[in-house]
C-alpha cells in the first residue's frame, strides 16, 4: 500500500476535511491536482522571492502525472484541473458552466500568465505528460511540477492521497495541520469512549471539536453551505437531461426518473421541489427508487464537471446526500437544520477514522476506499439521527462497510460513469438498510467491531492487485465493450 510514512498520532481531521465543495469528476484526479498546482507555485513563489526573484521569472511550466493519474487522468479531467489552477481559478467558485472555455482558452494560447504583464510557455498537449508506464515511489497518484528558470528546471513532486488531500513528496500525512483537540479520536473505541465518558452522542464531540478550528457561526454556516450544494446538486442532477461527455454515450437518468415519480410536476426550486416529495404518499418500491434518482442526480453532475460534496470523495459524492434528502424526505417526523447538521457532522467524524485506520482513496483500496466508506458515513449519520446510540451508529458504520469490501474500481474508458454512478446508488441503499438494522439491535451481540472492518479495508486495499485500483486495467474497464475517444 502507501509507502508515504505515516503517524496517525499526530492527524487531526475536521469534518470540513471530509466534506469539501468542489467540482467534478474526482476528488484524488481533479481536487488534488488542482490543490498540489496551486500549493506548488505559492511554494516556488516563497523559493524565488528569497533569490530576488519571482513568478514573473518563470519560463516554461511542465507538469508530470504517474500511475493512476496518468492511466486515468485524462477521463477523470486531471489536464483540465491542472490548468485551472494556473489560471488561477478556485474549486469553490469557479464558473463550472466556464470550464470548458478557460481550458481551451489556455490551450489555444500556449502561455499562461502567473502575474500580470508575465507569461510563461504551457503548451497543454506537450507540457502535461502522462507517464502511464511509470510511478512514483509514495502513492499510486503521484505528480511533478516543474518550472525552467534562467534555463534551470526546478521541480516539486506531490501525492493526491483521495479527497483532494495532497502531501509532499517527503511529508508526513497530518503533521502540517496539526490541532490539539479536546477529544481527539483515532479509533472508534476513542470515539465511543469520549461520547461515553460525556453521556453525549457523536455529533456533540464533534460539534466540540470543530471549535478548535471554528467559530460556531462559522461551523453552522459552512455546513449549511455544504447542505445547500449537496441539495442543488441532487435538483441539477433531477432537471437535466443530455449525454455526459467522454464518449461512452452514457445518457442522464435522473431527470426521466424525476418525472415518472412525480407525474411530470415540478417545482422552481429546490427547496419547493423538496416539500413537493414530502407531501405526497410513495410505495416502498418507490422511495427506494427515490434513493437512487437522489445519488443518481448528483454522480451525473459530479461525471459532468458540476459542482459537488467530496463526501469523503467526489466518485462518492451521491452516497451521503442521497441518504441524507432520504431523511428529510421520507422520516415520520420534520428533520430540523439542525438535525441536517448533526448529521454532516457524525459522516464526517466518521469518514475521519477511515482516513486515518486505513485509505478514502480508489488508487490505494478500490472503491471499497470510496463508495464503501462514504456508505459508512452516512450509516452512522442516519443511525444517529433515528435516535440510535453511539454503539449503533459505529453498528451501522461497521455493517455498511463490511458489505463493501473487497469492491474494485475499475472505471470504464477512465471516466466516473461506468460503473461509479450507480455504485452511488448502491451504497446509499445498503447505508440506510444497516442504519434500520443497527438501530433495530443490540450492538453487544456484534461480532464484528468497526475497528476491525476498517483494519480490514487497510489489509485487502494493500493485497488488492493495481490493476483493481483506478487504474482501468481490468474488471469493467476491459471487459465492457466500448471505444473510448482521445479527450
Amino acid at each position: 500500500m502507501d509507502t508515504v510514512q505515516r503517524d496517525p498520532a499526530i492527524e487531526s481531521l475536521s469534518v470540513f476535511d471530509m466534506l469539501k465543495i468542489g467540482v467534478g469528476p474526482s476528488s484524488s484526479h481533479t481536487l488534488g491536482p488542482w490543490r498540489a498546482v496551486q500549493r506548488w507555485l505559492g511554494e516556488l513563489a516563497e523559493e524565488l522571492a528569497d533569490e530576488s526573484l519571482g513568478l514573473r521569472d518563470v519560463e516554461h511550466i511542465r507538469v508530470h502525472l504517474y500511475g493512476s493519474l496518468a492511466l486515468t487522468g485524462k477521463g477523470h479531467a486531471t489536464d483540465q484541473a491542472i490548468a485551472l489552477a494556473l489560471l488561477g481559478h478556485e474549486p469553490e467558485t469557479v464558473d463550472v458552466k466556464a470550464i470548458a472555455e478557460h481550458v481551451h482558452g489556455l490551450a489555444r494560447a500556449g502561455t499562461v500568465e502567473l502575474v500580470p504583464g508575465h507569461t510563461a510557455r504551457f503548451e497543454m498537449a506537450n507540457d502535461i505528460v502522462f507517464h502511464i508506464d511509470a510511478r512514483l515511489p509514495g502513492h499510486a497518484n503521484g505528480m511533478t511540477c516543474e518550472a525552467t528558470i534562467a534555463g534551470e528546471a526546478r521541480s516539486a513532486s506531490y501525492y493526491s492521497v483521495g479527497g483532494g488531500f495532497v502531501v509532499g513528496a517527503d511529508e508526513i500525512p497530518g503533521a502540517k495541520n496539526f490541532v490539539a483537540l479536546p477529544h481527539p479520536a483515532q479509533s472508534p473505541d476513542d470515539l465511543l469512549g469520549h461520547c461515553t465518558t460525556r453521556g453525549c452522542r457523536i455529533a456533540d464531540v464533534v460539534w466540540t471539536n470543530e471549535q478548535e478550528w471554528r467559530s460556531v457561526d462559522e461551523i453552522r454556516t459552512g455546513l449549511r453551505d455544504i447542505w445547500a450544494v449537496m441539495l442543488e446538486g441532487i435538483y441539477r442532477g433531477c432537471h437535466t437531461d443530455g449525454v455526459l461527455p467522454g464518449g461512452l454515450d452514457v445518457r442522464r437518468r435522473a431527470a426521466p426518473l424525476t418525472r415518472r415519480l412525480l407525474g411530470g410536476d415540478d417545482a422552481p426550486t429546490a427547496g419547493e421541489w423538496v416539500e413537493m416529495i414530502q407531501s405526497r404518499d410513495f410505495r416502498f418500491a418507490e422511495i427506494l427508487q427515490w434513493v437512487s434518482t437522489f445519488a443518481m442526480a448528483v454522480n451525473e453532475e459530479n461525471a459532468d464537471l458540476g459542482r459537488v460534496v467530496t463526501a469523503p470523495t467526489n466518485g462518492a459524492a451521491g452516497v451521503i446526500p442521497a441518504v441524507l434528502l432520504y431523511h428529510v424526505c421520507f422520516s415520520e417526523q420534520p428533520v430540523t437544520e439542525s438535525g441536517i447538521i448533526d448529521f454532516l457532522l457524525v459522516a464526517g467524524e466518521i469518514g475521519t477514522l477511515f482516513k486515518k485506520g486505513a485509505t478514502i482513496s480508489a488508487a490505494m483500496g478500490g472503491c471499497q476506499a470510496e463508495v464503501g466508506v462514504s456508505s459508512a458515513m452516512a450509516a452512522a449519520a442516519l443511525a444517529e439521527a433515528l435516535g440510535g446510540t453511539v454503539e449503533q451508529a459505529l453498528m451501522a458504520a461497521e455493517i455498511a462497510m463490511e458489505h463493501h469490501l473487497g469492491l474494485t474500481c475499475d472505471p470504464v474508458g477512465g471516466l466516473v460513469q461506468v460503473p461509479c454512478i450507480e455504485r452511488n446508488t448502491m451504497g446509499a441503499v445498503k447505508a440506510i438498510n444497516a442504519a434500520e438494522l443497527a438501530v433495530a439491535s443490540n450492538p453487544a451481540d456484534a461480532r464484528v467491531s468497526l475497528a476491525e472492518v476498517i483494519k480490514t479495508l487497510r489489509e485487502t486495499a494493500e493485497d488488492m492487485s493495481d490493476r483493481y485500483k483506478e487504474t482501468s486495467q481490468a474488471g469493467l474497464a476491459v471487459n465492457v465493450s466500448v471505444r473510448v475517444p482521445e479527450c
